[in-house]
């Protein structure tokens, strides 16, 4: 029986069009994985037997809005209703070079499964919900068994990025033991990581680190040597399957904060693997040894934040961890109640000496838990206007 999704109206709008055509179309990769998982699909992926441009004009022609998002590659995203859908001209590798690929296209259905990574990842579902699987994985999704389609090192040769994704997918859909083929060749193959991106590395890693079962495919990878060059701080699970245990909602940075050590360099490890300013910021709180988690609860809840707060408590687990994220969840921190133009009103000039005296009436207003209102405020920016 064919999954719902197959019916719903976006999809049989954009189905006909390519009909109309004389392309054929068959969804395939994660959409038809998690269907026969019972999982939720999110993005919807087709494989189709013409060229992209061929593809293109018969959208157009049907009014549907379509997106050259990779043209070399095969691909163009079509948007129907607001809704986006990949589709990718069926293709045969012509050269590799482990990150890049030259492909050519074709109408061969079988000679585009075969440039696949995972034998589950290559399957296909026509419309009606016919299934082909040409390299059993249907078998291997049912076993949680993460299997390269024929020559594992030879996949890998093709796009060293599928080392991290044996193991990425391992820690979503697989189960121990690890493929032993696939495993050997993963480790074969480790030394050559060093030569992909920063941002890809990262992208896999904190998919990895997200899945409920990371744990085990952590260790497996750094068993593997898959660590090695772009993670050397990296320090065990023990943490990890700790955090994960208190977590609500799973958080691959996180969690990536729990695999290293307190004295990892985070700025360092932010470079590396190209965070976002604001991803290397996170990480470094994390991993700081101030404030001490749980000493003042609401003034470190203001003066980190709330995420960030709760990042540390969920690290830290400090005996009443469950308390202070009750906290975080219901305590709203408070504004300042007195500000520059207070001070200016006092006869002050704008410079450094205001800003001295705002800083020490918020250090007065947080070591009072915040009670002071603004009339106490005021009095105490008086008081030290005076004083000073």
């Amino acid at each position: 029986m064919k999954p719902p999704w197959m019916d719903e109206a976006p999809v049989q709008t954009l189905l006909a069009a390519l009909g109309g055509a004389g392309i054929a179309a068959r969804f395939v990769g994660g959409c038809v994985r998690n269907w026969l998982l019972g999982c939720a699909v999110d993005d919807i992926d087709i494989a189709v037997d013409k060229p992209p441009e061929t593809v293109m004009r018969a959208l157009e022609a049907a009014d549907i809005k379509v997106v050259p998002t990779g043209l070399r590659h095969g691909t163009v995203t079509a948007i129907v209703k607001g809704r986006p859908f990949e589709l990718t001209t069926l293709r045969r590798d012509v050269e590799t070079d482990g990150r890049r690929a030259v492909v050519a296209f074709t109408d061969d259905w079988l000679a585009d499964a075969g440039r696949r990574d995972f034998t589950f990842n290559a399957l296909y579902a026509d419309p009606d919900g016919t299934l082909y699987d040409p390299f059993d994985g249907r078998a291997d999704l049912a076993a949680g068994r993460v299997r390269f389609i024929g020559d594992a090192d030879q996949r890998i040769a093709e796009d060293r990025l599928r080392v991290l994704r044996f193991f990425r997918f391992h820690a979503w859909y697989g189960r121990p033991p690890l493929d032993g083929p696939g495993f050997d060749a993963c480790r074969r193959n480790a030394g050559a990581l060093g030569a992909l991106s920063g941002e890809r590395v990262a992208k896999e890693l904190l998919r990895t680190l997200e899945a409920e079962r990371s744990p085990d495919a952590v260790e497996a990878m750094s068993e593997a040597g898959a660590l090695d060059h772009w993670l050397p701080e990296y320090a065990g699970v023990g943490r990890l399957r700790a955090l994960i245990g208190r977590e609500e909602k799973a958080d691959g940075l996180r969690r990536l904060a729990a695999i290293l050590p307190a004295t990892a360099d985070a700025i360092a490890i932010g470079k590396r693997l190209r965070f976002s300013t604001q991803q290397a910021l996170r990480l470094e709180v994390m991993l700081a040894d101030e404030p001490v988690v749980g000493l003042h609860p609401r003034a470190e809840i203001y003066r980190l934040g709330t995420t960030l707060f709760i990042d540390r408590v969920l690290l830290a687990a400090p005996a009443n961890w469950q308390a202070m994220l009750k906290l975080a969840g219901e305590w709203k921190p408070p504004e300042l109640p007195v500000g520059g133009a207070d001070a200016l009103k006092l006869g002050l000039k704008p410079g450094p000496k205001v800003g001295d005296l705002l800083e020490a009436v918020e250090r007065w207003w947080i070591e009072g838990d915040f009670t002071a209102d603004r009339a106490g405020c005021l009095a105490e920016l008086e008081r030290l206007a005076r004083t000073r």
